[in-house]
């Protein structure tokens, strides 16, 4: 995937195919979707910190878009951007329950591309991760 690194966050309402266990029918989360707009990231931890902070997680719902005919892992390779240029090594990161809550941890602060892959699909979104506090 080409281009600047873009972490911007939506703090509007849960796209419907997202709202799947909240309660309010048009519930306000911050959140980011995928660019082929196959997942969403609902940050229940936002904003996202590096070093995580002891007094919250890097929480993230993951939310497929569509059915899962059979669950499998949600496989996640990160790469801190620079604008349009990666830096250092890419990390990877591997939620064995496919889609749904996560925490997920990247070791600095700064823009990263994250290329999901679970159940056949694939999708890139960009996270924001700020000095933890």
């Amino acid at each position: 995937m080409t281009g600047a690194c873009d972490a911007r966050v939506s703090h509007g309402v849960l796209p419907p195919w997202a709202r799947g266990g909240f309660s309010d029918p048009q519930p306000r989360m911050p959140h980011v979707l995928g660019r082929a707009g196959r997942i969403a990231a609902v940050l229940f931890g936002y904003p996202l910190r590096s070093p995580p902070s002891p007094r919250r997680s890097n929480k993230i719902l993951w939310v497929s878009r569509g059915p899962i005919e059979t669950p499998t892992a949600l496989w996640i390779r990160a790469q801190r951007m620079e604008g349009d240029r990666p830096m250092g090594a890419p990390v990877g990161r591997v939620l064995r329950g496919g889609p749904g809550p996560s925490y997920v941890n990247l070791p600095q602060v700064g823009c990263w591309r994250l290329t999901v892959s679970w159940a056949g699909r694939r999708d890139v979104l960009d996270l924001g991760y700020s000095t933890g506090n």
